[in-house]
């Protein structure tokens, strides 16, 4: 028996379940990695998070690694599978375009990482929603990206995105929210990026 599916958007399917790849490229070997996307696909997973962020611990030099073995298996194995970021993330994956880029962190300060209070010395310069959204429903115009998500956002953060997307024209829609993880789906159609 499969994973069980769902629609996350018209037209975008996927597996209930998401593999998440933090560990590729630090923990886990590329032959390892290999190893537990084709076990997952195999087994019904069509969901797979490799935030550009990860490998976990972070560090430059691994940094992006996790994309890196998603899309040299996706390319190897020929298998349609699920990944994240915008720009860098079409390069390493070599793929032409995502269908779900989820935000992975607030672009200001929030208490996280079991901060119970907010410290006003620690706000720093943010970009606003409005000019987050305009930038994500450019590359949605642009074909790069099919449909955006939230992932660690808070209360706050994800009603104003959605409060600022239905009143402003040409804004794209949140479909998803995804707490302490980011995720996002591609297509593994190979492109000469």
């Amino acid at each position: 028996m499969g994973v069980p599916v769902f629609n996350l958007a018209p037209d975008l399917t996927v597996s209930r379940l998401c593999l998440g790849t933090m560990t590729f490229g630090e923990q886990n070997s590329l032959s390892q990695s290999f190893g537990l996307l084709s076990q997952a696909f195999h087994s019904g997973t069509s969901f797979f998070d490799s935030a550009e962020m990860y490998p976990v611990p972070q560090r430059a030099e691994t940094q992006g690694k996790s994309e890196e073995h998603s899309g040299r298996w996706i390319r190897e194995t020929k298998i349609p599978v699920i990944a994240l970021s915008w720009r860098q993330s079409l390069k390493r994956l070599r793929t032409n375009y995502i269908d779900l880029y989820q935000i992975h962190w607030p672009d200001r300060y929030v208490p996280m990482f079991g901060e119970t209070e907010y410290d006003p010395t620690r706000q720093f310069s943010s970009v606003f929603i409005e000019e987050q959204l305009d930038a994500l429903g450019r590359a949605v115009d642009a074909g790069k990206i099919r449909c955006i998500g939230l992932s660690n956002e808070t209360p706050y953060g994800v009603m104003k995105f959605l409060q600022i997307a239905e009143h402003i024209p040409g804004h794209p829609k949140i479909i998803s929210v995804q707490e302490w993880l980011s995720a996002v789906i591609m297509r593994g159609i190979p492109c000469a990026c």
